[in-house]
């Protein structure tokens, strides 16, 4: 009897193990294995009827028809030009009237937006390609309107080239000084901040460049170390470390100075614009208008809530209001990129009745309609067909877990343009003339499924449905994903998702982790493919869920998706909130069954770091370890945009900046490991050394990694996978 039971009980083991699936490991994910196939790099040509892709070797353009989604042609080869040669493409800008192409190599990134890079102008019916400049690499190059001039900036002046007068090419600014003054391109807080990298058009009757420039020489210096490091190596600090010194306003200190001017190209006349604005106000954008009479310049105040939208003549350099947008506590930094500008319209989003909807007005700022009264959240706005008066928008109305494409119609009607059995989240890329657009859907377990369809919904083919990374993670053991919702003991109802073991036993207790992120705005918690610390299908998740734990995510208050009551009430005390409810959060996963509430860490990235080292010193001792990654540690070392958007000034708010994790370091419970890149130009790295300071001196343990040389992604060569190890050992080691 017993030889039969160990006889059965070894036939089980080897069942077991021929039916467990294969485990993943940390090379994998963090090298992009996992990763799905997508349509990168998609620009709709003016046509309207198709789009440009660069193909997989980089060699490639290729047109493709928005009606079948087959290619019709190639608009480049790098194999088979002639003329100047290169050995891959960066990137590429379709002249307006479609008969020349910028080709971009040799890129080199400066910040989050920012690069130089050689750009080569292509004549596509000749089939030649010239160098742009033979003066260094370039920024930000832009074609006239009529595509016979490409304006650029090198070493913050702007530059000009007339292609029909033998690529001539001649100076338009010659004040741009590093650290001091630059024509055309943003300073570093207005990039990472508002989202942008160009700061100059040219008017629609391509006679005029306007630009915004920033003097920047009041904004106070930060230095960082750099060493000589490997992958890559700088060999010039081989002998002695070396700095890099850029202009970093903090919360409370000068901003660039900020003014538009305007260039008259066949009088070489430079004009101030007389924009009426207070001295440290913000210009986030200056867009192009139809009327070569009109550019729009954006204005906010310092405070950031109140937009502005003025109509500027680059000759008489007046300026007309037309919009004014002024809404309670702030506006929020997506408007930003989805205000559109048409040739008879503006669309603004704008929380003004306490969600985010739109707003369409004429040029002249007559309000013509708003779109969505309901309450729920416009996401994106991917803009209004002028042939029509039809607006095109992505919304939540389902919730904020989830998104779909929309279309309202010039009578009002709203409807619902993607499939409407794919509940999950939708993007969509458009056609010039919205009658075609790409759809992108994904849900927490299924990859991207890129889709053409027409402006009316019908789906017209399948582009990428990614069942080969399905077929790949099936030979894996795959967690359970799911989406769930609880009260706290405040009566707040929190969303979140929870990743559980391929073998998850609910008579078993589990140790927890809890990743999040928490930041105002932000948003983790979503029925999508790409939720998780590095995405994939919340793969490093998996991989935690392998070696024994539940991973859980939980949007706190502050966060988007939920209107402006929800998402605000984190203003001017950021951290309080959002600390409370992960700790909430930590109390109710507590009390389920299948829950080890001894055994419940915290994982965070950037605010998600500030957001562990608050929650693990919020006072009540919930987490066992914790790891706080690239973390703030007090908004008084941040910069004044994103700062101020939220908390005010240092000088306004003090109470609220001296809620933070240095003056809660006696109130620290649970194990905890800080990490950083030395060379962070976003969240700097004296933010963990003054926090890990403050930890030395009220004599609490912690353990410390630190990147030489790395940015705030901390990656390049073994540093993603070295990360993320230290990260998997630590909670290996404390919580196991």
């Amino acid at each position: 009897m017993k030889r039969f039971a160990f006889m059965c009980a070894a036939l089980l083991i080897a069942t077991s193990q021929m039916l467990a699936g294969s485990k993943f490991d940390l090379k994998s994910i963090t090298s992009g294995v996992f990763r799905g196939e997508r349509l990168a790099a998609v620009e709709p040509l003016s046509d309207g009827e198709s789009y440009a892709q660069i193909n997989n070797d980089a060699k490639k353009i290729v047109r493709y028809s928005f009606k079948t989604g087959k290619p019709i042609g190639t608009i480049f080869d790098a194999n088979t030009v002639r003329g100047a040669k290169i050995q891959s493409v960066d990137g590429y800008i379709m002249s307006p009237d479609g008969k020349r192409m910028l080709i971009q190599t040799e890129t080199k990134y400066i910040y989050r937006h920012s690069f130089t890079a050689v750009y080569y102008i292509y004549d596509i019916h000749n089939n030649k390609m010239v160098p742009l400049s033979d003066n260094g690499p370039q920024q930000t190059p832009l074609f006239s309107p009529d595509g016979n001039q490409v304006a650029f900036v090198r070493d913050n002046n702007i530059f000009l080239v007339k292609l029909l007068y033998g690529n001539s090419e001649s100076q338009v600014t010659k004040d741009g000084k590093r650290n001091e003054i630059i024509n055309g391109i943003p300073d570093w807080v207005n990039e990472e901040e508002f989202g942008m990298s160009r700061s100059m058009v040219f008017t629609a009757d391509g006679n005029c460049i306007c630009w915004i420039k920033y003097d920047e020489t009041a904004v106070k210096q930060y230095s960082m170390q750099l060493f000589r490091g490997m992958n890559p190596s700088m060999d010039e600090y081989s002998e002695y470390p070396g700095f890099y010194t850029y202009k970093y306003p903090i919360a409370g200190e000068d901003n660039s100075k900020v003014a538009v001017y305007s260039y008259d190209i066949k009088s070489h006349q430079t004009r101030k614009i007389q924009l009426p604005i207070d001295a440290d106000s913000y210009i986030p954008r200056i867009v192009m208008t139809s009327e070569p009479s009109k550019i729009a310049v954006i204005t906010m105040n310092r405070h950031q809530d109140e937009l502005s939208i003025y109509m500027a003549n680059p000759l008489s350099t007046v300026c007309q209001l037309v919009v004014r947008d002024k809404v309670d506590k702030y506006i929020k930094e997506s408007s930003m990129s989805n205000i559109k500008i048409t040739d008879s319209h503006i669309v603004l989003p704008s929380e003004r009745d306490g969600y985010n909807h739109i707003y369409v007005y004429s040029l002249n700022g007559k309000l013509r309609r708003q779109i969505v009264n309901d309450k729920y959240e416009v996401i994106d706005v991917y803009g209004l067909d002028e042939t029509t008066g039809d607006v095109y928008f992505s919304a939540n109305p389902d919730g904020p877990q989830y998104k779909q494409i929309f279309v309202s119609r010039q009578n009002g009607k709203i409807s619902c343009l993607n499939n409407s059995s794919r509940k999950g989240v939708n993007d969509a890329v458009f056609s010039k003339n919205f009658k075609y657009f790409i759809n992108i859907w994904s849900d927490i377990n299924n990859p991207s499924v890129y889709t053409l369809n027409d402006n009316s919904g019908k789906e017209l083919v399948s582009l990428v449905d990614n069942k080969d990374l399905k077929k790949k993670m099936v030979g894996y053991d795959i967690g359970s994903k799911e989406l769930f919702s609880f009260t706290t003991n405040d009566g707040v109802l929190l969303n979140g998702w929870m990743v559980k073991p391929s073998d998850f036993n609910a008579q078993k207790k589990y140790p927890v982790v809890m990743y999040q992120y928490g930041g105002p705005g932000s948003q983790q918690v979503l029925d999508s493919w790409n939720i998780g610390i590095c995405g994939q299908g919340a793969l490093f998740e998996q991989y935690l869920s392998q070696l024994g734990y539940i991973v859980v995510c939980v949007d706190n208050r502050g966060t988007g998706g939920r209107g402006a009551e929800f998402e605000k009430c984190t203003y001017l005390r950021l951290g309080e909130l959002e600390a409370h409810d992960q700790v909430e959060a930590a109390i109710w996963l507590g009390k389920q069954s299948y829950v080890d509430k001894k055994r419940i860490g915290i994982i965070g990235w950037s605010y998600g770091g500030w957001n562990t080292l608050m929650s693990m010193s919020e006072g009540r001792p919930v987490f066992r370890a914790g790891v706080a990654i690239a973390p703030p540690t007090s908004w008084r070392f941040y910069d004044t945009v994103y700062t101020e958007r939220f908390m005010r000034t240092p000088k306004e708010n003090p109470s609220g900046y001296d809620i933070n994790p240095i003056n809660r370091v006696d109130k620290l419970n649970g194990a905890l490991l800080i990490c950083h890149g030395m060379a962070d130009d976003n969240v700097h790295f004296r933010n963990t050394a003054e926090y890990t300071e403050a930890l030395v001196q009220a004599d609490k343990d912690f353990k410390e990694n630190i990147y030489t040389n790395r940015n705030h992604s901390i990656y390049g060569g073994n540093t993603r996978n070295h990360l993320f190890r230290q990260v998997v050992n630590f909670f290996n080691s404390e919580m196991k």
